[in-house]
């Protein structure tokens, strides 16, 4: 569930930034580079992170959630996604600024899943591999840089949907590589209350109605938006009327009334000579 999570948002993120490309102003640019982000940032990475949290358990105890650690981490995914697509795309796109928004989204993308990490509230020893935390950060720079060159490049349905499925794979790798670098180890105090904070379930409903609000949202901004085959044929319309009203007018039709007049002045008959 948490790779099809990220391959839905990279695909309406991927798409919003075709149709970023597309934009006639830096207006409507920075319009739906914002809506890229929200798609990247919240569904494809943000909700697979809460997803596949799902699928870690401590045996024997009950993980709860801090709401405002979650409801941070979420924040700041779109936050750093975002910035990330406005350094990278906003403007003439080049290398450099591949580079250096794919660095600054991909560290603020490991901040993000720490951070989420860090709002599990469990009656456990929570302990992390070094090592494993570096490899971690290192795959969401790279997955990041490689996600921003791909906004700007990619190109036509199959492109984006091979992209997608691409990202959805290097998302899913930093998250599970965290993940792995974090171990509990049984740490019991006898009268210690039990873990505050909301469960699973408690979020689980809110999170998936959001991410359904959202991906709809998106899709209805995708095709309610105009593309370039919509604005050729509007500006050919546009030229045909403007064509049509400075034309000159045609010459009057002369009226049945005006040809009985002039057939009566004709002599009735002519004489040859």
């Amino acid at each position: 569930m948490s790779y099809a999570l990220s391959v839905l948002g990279s695909l309406l993120g991927l798409t919003c930034a075709v149709r970023a490309r597309e934009a006639l102003n830096s207006a409507q640019r920075a319009w739906w580079l914002m809506l890229a982000a929200w798609a990247i940032g919240g569904t494809a990475i943000w909700s697979m992170h809460f997803m596949a949290m799902l699928g870690f358990s401590v045996q024997g105890r009950q993980i709860r959630y801090d709401v405002a650690l979650t409801a941070a981490s979420a924040l700041l995914a779109v936050v750093v996604v975002g910035v990330g697509l406005f350094i990278a795309a906003l403007g003439r796109p080049s290398f450099v600024k591949i580079l250096l928004g794919g660095l600054f989204a991909g560290l603020g993308v490991g901040a993000m899943h720490y951070t989420g990490m860090a709002a599990m509230r469990v009656d456990a020893q929570i302990d992390y591999d070094p090592t494993r935390v570096g490899l971690s950060l290192a795959i969401a720079v790279v997955a990041a840089t490689v996600a921003l060159w791909l906004v700007v490049n990619v190109k036509g349905a199959v492109a984006i949907v091979a992209s997608a499925l691409v990202m959805g794979v290097a998302v899913n790798g930093m998250h599970f590589t965290g993940m792995s670098s974090m171990s509990a180890h049984e740490h019991v105090t006898p009268g210690d209350p039990d873990p505050s904070g909301a469960t699973a379930s408690n979020l689980l409903v809110p999170i998936i109605l959001a991410v359904i609000l959202v991906a709809i949202a998106l899709i209805y901004a995708v095709l309610a938006a105009p593309n370039d085959d919509d604005r050729a044929g509007a500006a050919y319309i546009d030229a045909r009327m403007a064509h049509r009203e400075n034309a000159p007018p045609p010459p009057p039709e002369p009226s049945p009334h005006g040809l009985a007049a002039r057939r009566t002045n004709f002599p009735s008959s002519t004489r040859r000579r």
